[in-house]
Formats: C-alpha cells, structure tokens, sequence
C-alpha cells in the first residue's frame, strides 16, 4: 500500500509558499506516495499541481457537498465530498502517515494539533511553532526545503509504520 502524505496549509497564500507547495508535491510524488490535502487553492493547488506535474496521485477532501456549486481544484484526481466544512480535517489527518504543513493560518493549526494528538508526525515548512509553558515545544520537525520536509516526512512515516 502506498505511503499517504497529507501537505496543508492556507488557502489565500504568497507566491513564496505557493512555491514551495508545489515543490513539495513533486517531491511527494516522486518517492512514490500519495498526496492527500483539502482540494481547494492556494497551498492545497500548488502541492496538488507539482504532484500531477511529477506523475503522483492526489486526493482531496472537499469540504462541501458534491453539486454545491462550488469544486475542487482542477489537480485532484480523487475528490472526497464530506459537506463538513473544516471537520473534514480530521479525515485529512487521519488518512495520512505524516502532515507537511506549508505556512498556515488558524485551520492549518487545527489540523497540526490533530496531527499531533493522534501521533502523527507533523513537518513544518514556514509555518506555527508551538510554545507551552514558555518554552518552545519541539513537536512540529522544521524544514528548510521543500524536498527536506518530504525526506522528513517519509523518514518519520516509515518509523511509524514500523512501530
């Protein structure tokens, strides 16, 4: 069974990050694993692009009912309608060995404390660092390429498949 990568992040994004998302998915697809995101723009369409663009498949989770009139992006091969809004994030986690996060606003955030409580590895690419306590909480693993974050991510899923 193929490895299942989740990439997530914002919607409304830089050029930078958008950048980098689209790496990431070349990179994802190029080791062979599937991408798995919330198949809507921004982040989710770049990482979704790259990886159609290196031969991968993607799936998307979509937040809203099929015939709403509003669609996934045009990257995704294998839309999931939920009609969940932002609950659908917990199906994006939990169908993933490891999250690569690539900047990020609140919904992101969610999805990496999800990530995180169920003990999946999270990746960080210019996104959230955690402090508790006052001091910084190691959880999230920081990248400083996109191919970085998908080595990490494969390296820290393989572990966890074993386990």
């Amino acid at each position: 069974m193929a490895m299942t990568i989740a990439v997530i992040g914002e919607s409304i994004s830089t050029v930078e990050m958008l950048h980098d998302a689209e790496e990431v998915g070349k990179e994802i697809a190029s080791r062979g694993a599937v991408l798995i995101c919330g198949g809507l723009g921004g982040v989710m369409e770049a990482a979704c692009r790259g990886a159609k663009q290196a031969g991968g498949l993607t799936v998307g989770v979509i937040p809203f009912d099929r015939g709403s009139g509003e669609a996934p992006n045009p990257c995704v091969d294998i839309p999931i309608y939920t009609g969940m809004g932002e609950a659908r994030n917990v199906i994006i986690v939990k169908s993933s060995q490891a999250v690569i996060a690539v900047g990020g606003r609140y919904g992101t955030l969610s999805e990496i404390a999800l990530a995180l409580s169920h003990g999946i590895p999270v990746i960080g690419l210019k996104t959230w660092s955690l402090v508790r306590n006052g001091a910084t909480d190691q959880s999230i693993h920081i990248a400083g390429s996109p191919a970085e974050a998908v080595e990490l991510a494969v390296s820290l899923a393989q572990k966890e498949r074993v386990s």
